[in-house]
């Protein structure tokens, strides 16, 4: 089975909305980005089931979009904790606990601000899984990355070829990511920032796949401005995601 774990935990203190709301639910095109982002997993057919972990004072509100958008994968939305790496072992714990016992369950992690998710990178993903074990989606270096000193001095200029942003989704077996997030737990390593450092911590090897340009994460206001021009250019067919 192909499971789903979306994180829409965050309350969005850099978006700076005028009411508060969180980024996850602030509307483009009268409908909240995290519904934006549920519809290309509710309607790619690889997926079997999804995971939402939320605010916890936002869930009545989410099941209530759940209905009205007819998003009917979801299985379950829990409260998330107080930190990402919380958050994120709370819902692989829960997965675990109602998905069947196969080794061969994988997961698939991904931000629910992020909602420029196609059905390509979503099989490419599970395919990567299936034959090397992991599949991190990666985007393009295009822009020159140097590494600075404590006094803002240049001290290297990497190879901009060679060089990738790591993004969602994060894409593992079920059972070998969990092992994973206990272990760092257990080490008190709850500072890793992502799955992928989880997986690389505990000595694995990390495979990629390459995602498009526009798998933004929207966090910023420039972020939800540039998803709010990408939506219109789609409908005015002047863009093809």
């Amino acid at each position: 089975m192909n499971y789903v774990l979306i994180f829409a935990g965050g309350t969005g203190q850099r978006m700076k909305s005028a009411d508060n709301t969180p980024k996850q639910f602030l509307k483009i095109s009268k409908k909240p980005i995290i519904i934006h982002t549920l519809d290309n997993f509710e309607n790619c057919k690889d997926i079997d089931g999804i995971i939402v972990v939320c605010i916890k004072s936002w869930i009545n509100k989410l099941r209530n979009m759940l209905k009205k958008f007819n998003i009917t994968k979801v299985l379950d939305i829990i409260p998330g904790g107080e930190t990402g790496f919380e958050s994120r072992i709370l819902g692989l714990r829960h997965l675990n606990n109602i998905a069947d016992k196969s080794k061969e369950n994988i997961v698939l992690l991904h931000d629910g601000v992020r909602p420029i998710i196609t059905d390509t990178i979503i099989s490419e993903n599970i395919k990567k899984v299936k034959e090397c074990g992991n599949a991190i989606t990666m985007g393009r270096a295009t822009e020159t990355i140097s590494i600075v000193n404590d006094d803002s001095s240049i001290k290297t200029t990497l190879n901009r070829d060679m060089c990738r942003f790591a993004r969602a989704p994060q894409s593992f077996y079920l059972n070998e990511i969990l092992e994973a997030y206990e272990k760092a737990k257990k080490d008190s390593r709850e500072d890793l920032i992502d799955s992928a450092s989880v997986f690389e911590y505990v000595g694995k090897t990390l495979y990629t796949i390459n995602g498009p340009d526009e798998n933004i994460k929207i966090t910023t206001p420039l972020d939800f401005f540039m998803f709010k021009g990408l939506v219109s250019s789609v409908k005015n067919k002047k863009f093809n995601l």
